[in-house]
């Protein structure tokens, strides 16, 4: 099994604080509660993962169902790993890793996702960002007066 990094556990955290507020007697629900038992302990320790096997149940169950609501998978449909490349210009995984990503573990998967947001030099995180977020008439070809120069993002 993988790790579960802090963070993820801080964000799991938070989505159960936005769904199920504390009372106006302060107690946490019980998903927070057990996630945040973890989070402290992390922090004690000065430790930036824990091992998921290790989680106890209650707080593996709260932090699987955060994982539910995030996206499963980083491809953008753009995959040149089918082209030969060992590391996908479109989403930053490794051909093994778009491979076997059905069968990685929720953990795995989270283990990926942290390894190429931090790198953030694939395509998902600047090209298609960039145009994602054009206009119609930006699609075409012809940008508007006012839009300001895109610079130039070199690709590996």
């Amino acid at each position: 099994m993988a790790d579960i990094h802090i963070t993820d556990i801080e964000a799991a955290i938070n989505h159960w604080r936005a769904r199920a507020p504390a009372t106006m007697e302060a107690a946490l629900a019980p998903p927070i509660s057990a996630l945040a038992e973890v989070y402290a302990r992390m922090v004690f320790r000065h430790e930036d993962a824990t091992d998921e096997q290790q989680l106890p149940p209650q707080a593996h169950a709260a932090w699987l169902a955060w994982y539910d609501t995030t996206p499963d998978t980083p491809c953008i449909a753009i995959c040149s790993t089918s082209q030969g490349d060992d590391v996908c210009k479109g989403c930053g995984r490794s051909f093994d890793e778009v491979q076997f990503w059905p069968a990685m573990s929720p953990a795995e998967k989270r283990t990926v996702w942290r390894r190429i947001t931090l790198d953030h030099t694939a395509w998902r995180f600047n090209r298609y960002a960039e145009r994602a977020t054009e206009g119609p008439a930006d699609a075409l070809g012809g940008a508007p007066e006012s839009a300001p120069p895109v610079a130039a993002v070199p690709v590996r």
